[in-house]
Order: structure tokens, then sequence, then C-alpha cells
């Protein structure tokens, strides 16, 4: 079965979407409980960890996403260690340029700006 990490921000139910619809195994960073007993650093290393342990990673940069820098963190490592990268960066962010989120799309294997659309793509995957 294919191993998804799920790369992004936390305050939406985006990850429902995807695993709802894929037959996989995820990561999904949102749904551990060990975000109440770790620090940031020991948080980090949980996530670094599944990366190494997954197939693909999916990385979902939405608009109102006010850093992702983590996430940018996470796409560079699963490269380095060629995992594929599947990345959907939503256009007109509402706290970062989009010219400075462009270095996302450098590690990564394909691009969309849609979540539906990167969704299906990924469900090719099996």
């Amino acid at each position: 079965m294919t191993k998804i990490y799920l790369a992004g921000g936390i305050r939406s139910n985006w990850q429902e979407k995807v695993t709802s619809r894929i037959d996989a195994e995820f990561y999904n960073p949102r749904t551990k409980e060990v975000d109440k007993i770790l620090t940031l650093t020991e948080f980090g290393t949980w996530d670094l960890h599944y990366i190494k342990q997954c197939d693909i990673v999916f990385a979902y940069m939405e608009k109102n996403n006010p850093s992702g820098i983590g996430m940018s963190v996470e796409i560079g490592f699963a490269k380095g260690l060629g995992k594929t990268v599947i990345l959907c960066l939503e256009e007109n962010n509402e706290f970062i340029k989009d010219k400075y989120l462009e270095f996302m799309k450098k590690a990564s294997d394909i691009l969309f700006t849609d979540l539906e659309d990167a969704i299906k793509y990924l469900s090719l995957f099996k």
C-alpha cells in the first residue's frame, strides 16, 4: 500500500478531503496526539521520521497559510531523500508574496494550484 505523508497547514480540514478519497496509508501530523506532549524540536523529528517512511509527500499550501516554513523543510527533506513530492500551491497567498513561494516549486515533482486537481492526481498512485 502506498504511504503518503501530508504536509501543510493544520487549521482547516483539507487532510480529511484527501484521506477520505484515497486508499493509502497516511502519515498525518494533524491527527497525531503527540503535539500535546512534545516540544517543537521533538515534533519536527516525528515529522521527518515519517517522511523517511513514506513513498509520497503530498504538500498543500493554502492561500491563508501564514508561513509554510515547516512545509518547505518537509518538501526539501523529502526531495533530498528521493521521495515523490506533489505540491498544491494556491495562488494569491494572503501573507506571503507568491514570488517568495517559487522555491517550493523547484523541490516538487509536480505542481497544482487547485486541491481537487491535486487529489485526483494523487489517486493515480496505487
